[in-house]
């Protein structure tokens, strides 16, 4: 059984979610407030975290930024703006998805399987290869030769999607569908801020460049001499 914890300061939301839950066979624990979700995370590590925003206190952007230093365990933000920054905001913050107030129940529960379903996925036995650079997905670990690189949840997710797809251009379109779920649309930058972000930590010790810009189209997972 999969262990949910709702940080919800609503007491009528977090009933209404903790009632739906616990029908679909889920264990669920409720915080109110992102101290005490903290602590409830500590105490008993959740399978995945349905965290608002607003929240008095430590708001839900804390929240998320100290879960995912701790561990990557999937992280559902909710809130009630929909404006790109701040849906960027949230996912730079650590959050794997994303739910703008209101919302019906069932679209939360299918992310909510989808989000299990990639961590099962990734709890399987696998390393992926190329060149130099290697992926354990069981042990979470992303190595340039000898060197462990550190990654972030997305980031390790971005990375993952490059891995099953070496030498194959990646469009912003499938980035977007493969890792983020859904469509930031053109405001958005935040395939560049991450694809920036993976380059800096995998060329950290002068390696070249594996990821590239192909103009106009996306990236490609690629070993050759031209920085792109």
């Amino acid at each position: 059984m999969s262990h949910i914890l709702i940080v919800e300061d609503e007491t009528e939301i977090a009933g209404y979610l903790r009632r739906g839950l616990v029908f679909e066979g889920f264990s669920v624990e409720i915080a109110a407030n992102g101290v005490a979700a903290l602590a409830a995370a500590r105490e008993r590590p959740p399978d995945l975290v349905v965290l608002d925003i607003m929240l008095p206190g430590v708001d839900g952007l804390e929240v998320a930024r100290r879960l995912r230093t701790a561990s990557d365990v999937p992280i559902i933000m909710l809130t009630a703006r929909d404006a790109v920054p701040d849906r960027v905001a949230g996912l730079e913050a650590g959050a794997d998805d994303y739910l703008v107030k209101p919302f019906a129940f069932e679209e939360l529960l299918a992310r909510i399987r989808v989000q299990l379903r990639r961590r099962q996925r990734d709890e399987q036995s696998t390393v992926l290869r190329y060149g130099s650079l290697t992926m354990d997905t069981a042990a979470h670990e992303t190595h340039i030769g000898q060197r462990r690189v550190e990654l972030t949840a997305k980031e390790y997710e971005l990375l993952e999607l490059f891995l099953h797809h070496p030498q194959q251009v990646l469009t912003r379109e499938v980035i977007y569908d493969r890792v983020w779920g859904y469509d930031f649309g053109g405001e958005s930058n935040i395939i560049e801020v991450y694809v920036r972000y993976l380059r800096q930590k995998l060329e950290a010790a002068g390696e070249p460049r594996l990821i590239h810009t192909v103009r106009g189209v996306g990236y490609i997972l690629r070993e050759d001499s031209v920085a792109a």
